[in-house]
């Protein structure tokens, strides 16, 4: 039944090499800043006893982070700080995996050509799964490196790794039964991400009530190893114990579907459709919307949570006075930095939406799906610009619900509804550099296709870098220059001035225009 699956796998991981690296390179990053950038704030014992009873009874930063039980110990702090996301980030990549190699292949008709040579019908899955153990294992170790690289302990770091191997093991196998039930890649996905959000905030309201709905959910049990704050083992084995049966049920599952198919069918659509879906502008929104939704909930929750915790934020510098170095004007204005540099790190991700948005014009090309479009009386020119109406539209909106979520949050705590306004304002004073992003990925996929996504992700990338890692790096200044977000005012902290915005919006023009040109030249696909 697994007839072929090595075979299988070493032509999965030829196909990943360009992808996954860039997964682990990211979550093996998320542990060395966050490991040397507490160091060097916590280093003390008393410095720690100061955060505990900073953070203890912060209901908030307990929701986004995890359980107090882990700032017993400056490398369990590290892991209260960013497990939660790391496991968010092992999480995608064990969904895009899985999807990819299984539903997505399906698709576009490579399983039907892989499955007309000598491989088992459970070969495609089972490599795919062995494929996604194995870049776990990997983030695991690369976990354990940089934690004991830094000087954190053996113990403790190999039990951190453990767990955020095992929590990409549940994601990966949860992918698997979904690809064997939903019919096409993109209704998988939008499970496992469902999934994955409440598993986000289950641990949350466990975390800040009694605990108890921790356990349901994956994060919870990563998290609930406390490393280097008791290394608890067992908790490991429910990841185990889940990925081992969400497996089986997959294999079984993919015995009784038909190839191609999914066991929940498509529903079929109206017998006519909507006015809207008769316009390049309205079939790209109406493809698009589920995600720009999803980003817009996702964004406001954040800056819901970054809100939250604003009037205590003060408190929180004076306990803590290092941490004034990590913000935009130091300690001179203690809030108003706080909320530029929270709206700065969501506009980074308001960036990343608008990535996503435009690679849809690559994917849409390689699928076969833009060429019947194209085919009509659609020119190049308004398909692009009806794809890119929903990515530069779609980053005002999200860039709105950041600014909507932290500050009905942040007025909720003070009492002054002026602070929605203001806060909208600020976030929005950050869309001229998201356009910007926005345009470099419009440039690649115009006249660099294929590396289209590599070059617009490693922008991102960069622009994060920057933003966040700047002084820390010691980079210098036309390198920081180099980034669309150095030249955005860091309002509050900062007075805002017309002429930065409007100098990036023009660059952003002229890229897009670039983009085109490079459309227009070549072939479709």
């Amino acid at each position: 039944m697994i007839a072929g699956a090595p075979r299988l796998l070493r032509f999965m991981l030829r196909r990943e090499r360009a992808t996954l690296p860039w997964w682990l390179l990211g979550a093996t990053a998320l542990v060395l800043v966050q490991s040397t950038q507490s160091q060097s704030l916590y280093g003390t014992a008393e410095e720690l006893a100061n955060l505990r009873s900073t953070i203890g009874g912060n209901t908030a930063v307990i929701a986004m982070s995890g359980p107090t039980g882990l700032l017993e110990s400056i490398g369990g702090e590290i892991v209260f700080e960013i497990f939660s996301f790391l496991a968010i980030v092992v999480a995608l990549m064990n969904m895009f995996l899985i999807g990819r190699q299984t539903r997505a292949d399906e698709e576009t008709g490579r399983a039907e050509l892989i499955r007309s040579t000598e491989v088992g019908r459970h070969a495609p899955l089972a490599a795919a799964l062995a494929l996604a153990g194995l870049a776990d294992v990997t983030a695991g170790l690369l976990v354990f490196a940089v934690a004991t690289g830094t000087g954190l302990p053996v113990g403790g770091s190999a039990l951190f790794g453990a767990a955020v191997a095992t929590v990409g093991f549940a994601f990966a196998a949860l992918t698997a039964v979904a690809a064997q039930v939903f019919e096409n890649a993109r209704a998988a996905y939008g499970c496992v991400g469902a999934v994955l959000g409440a598993a986000f905030v289950l641990r949350a309201a466990g975390d800040s009530g009694n605990g108890a709905l921790s356990w349901l959910s994956p994060i919870g049990w990563g998290q609930r190893t406390f490393p280097y704050s008791g290394d608890r083992w067992w908790p490991l084995l429910l990841p185990l114990v889940t990925s081992a049966a969400l497996v089986a049920v997959a294999m079984l599952l993919l015995e009784r579907r038909d190839f191609g198919a999914g066991l929940i069918p498509s529903r079929p659509g109206p017998p006519d459709a909507s006015r809207a879906l008769g316009t390049a502008y309205g079939l790209a929104w109406r493809l698009q919307r589920g995600a720009l939704i999803g980003w817009m909930t996702g964004l406001a929750l954040l800056g819901a949570a970054y809100g939250s915790i604003g009037n205590t934020i003060e408190q929180y510098v004076r306990d803590n006075p290092e941490f004034a170095e990590f913000l935009p004007g130091g300690a001179r204005s203690v809030l108003d930095s706080y909320l530029a540099l929270t709206v700065s790190v969501s506009a980074l991700v308001a960036a990343a939406y608008g990535v996503t948005s435009v690679l849809r014009i690559r994917a849409e090309e390689t699928s076969g799906r833009a060429e019947p479009v194209l085919a009509t009386a659609t020119s190049r020119l308004t398909w692009l610009a009806a794809q890119l109406s929903v990515a530069l539209t779609g980053t005002a909106l999200v860039l709105l619900a950041v600014g909507v979520g932290e500050g009905v949050a942040y007025a909720l705590t003070i009492s002054d509804a002026g602070q929605v306004p203001r806060l909208i304002g600020i976030a929005l004073a950050y869309l001229p550099a998201v356009w910007l992003v926005v345009a470099a990925a419009v440039l690649a996929v115009g006249w660099l296709p294929r590396p289209a996504a590599a070059v617009a992700w490693v922008i991102v990338g960069y622009c994060a870098v920057v933003a966040l890692l700047a002084d820390s790096f010691d980079l210098p200044g036309w390198a920081q220059q180099a980034s669309p977000f150095a030249h955005i005012p860091r309002i509050p902290a900062e007075s805002l001035t017309a002429l930065p915005l409007l100098a990036v919006t023009l660059v952003a023009a002229a890229f897009l225009a670039g983009g085109y040109v490079g459309f227009r030249r070549r072939d479709i696909g």
